[in-house]
């Protein structure tokens, strides 16, 4: 097993840890979950995060990459694109193009990379649609982890992730259950596993009427889908005038 005595987390909203909230009212997430598993088995372990929720992929590279180069840290995971996707118009094949550039300079700065392909979005209404360029962006991540070398969390494989108890209401952002699952997962890529498994079956639920589920999905355009859409007309970002949660290589606390 590698020991690492640092970990940089850049991304976006899943990095940043929504909707995971932790004790202390900020969001926790499985970056948070990996760090306090790393603590625990170097002294000395120090950990930054600096993902902002809505961030597009070039703005990440840009702004978070350089910052995590210049850290030196052993490990640094990189997760970015999903909101680049969710836009029509995105192209799978020119994002690899600027992913694989940012893995190059990490690689290069000496550290261990994290890579994730995303979950199947077949499940979810309207993102179904876009499936195939998912899973295009998704083939080029696994390529590029494994022309550079980088550990690769593969979530499309999570079946236990398919289940929306998973998911928070927006069905964009997983719940407490669905970081603790993903952290499960990144410990045993790479070689920290804890007592907490990814692998997941869920007790069987009642069967919903489908009348009731096109009334849920109904809600979840009008509520969450509704907006999302509407900053993207204005312009705006959810991360519009957030800041990083853990700037600078620190001690985890």
């Amino acid at each position: 097993m590698m020991k690492y005595t640092s970990f940089v987390a850049v991304g976006d909203s899943f990095t940043e840890g929504l909707n995971d909230p932790g004790p202390d009212g900020r969001f926790r997430g499985w970056a948070d979950r990996v760090a306090e598993r790393l603590a625990e088995l170097e002294p000395g372990f120090r950990y930054a995060n600096l993902a902002v929720r809505g961030r597009l992929l070039e703005q990440i590279v840009r702004d978070q990459v350089p910052v995590a180069v210049a850290m030196r840290a052993d490990l640094v995971s990189l997760c970015a694109g999903g909101n680049d996707l969710l836009r029509p118009g995105s192209d799978p094949d020119l994002m690899a193009k600027t992913l694989a550039r940012a893995v190059r300079d990490l690689r290069e700065s000496g550290a261990d990379v994290l890579l994730f392909t995303g979950v199947d979005p077949r499940d979810t209404p309207i993102m179904r649609r876009a499936r195939g360029k998912f899973a295009t962006f998704f083939l080029h991540i696994r390529s590029i982890a494994d022309l550079y070398g980088c550990h690769l969390v593969d979530q499309w494989s999570m079946q236990g992730l398919r289940d929306w108890r998973a998911w928070s209401d927006d069905r964009l952002h997983m719940n407490e259950e669905g970081h603790r699952l993903v952290a499960a997962k990144v410990l045993d890529v790479i070689g920290a596993r804890g007592e907490e498994s990814w692998r997941k079956t869920w007790p069987a639920r009642e069967v919903i009427d489908p009348r009731l589920k096109r009334r849920e999905d109904a809600q979840w355009l009008r509520e969450h889908f509704g907006p999302w859409i509407a900053r993207r007309l204005r312009g705006t970002s959810s991360g519009d005038n957030i800041t990083p949660k853990r700037p600078a290589l620190h001690p985890f606390d």
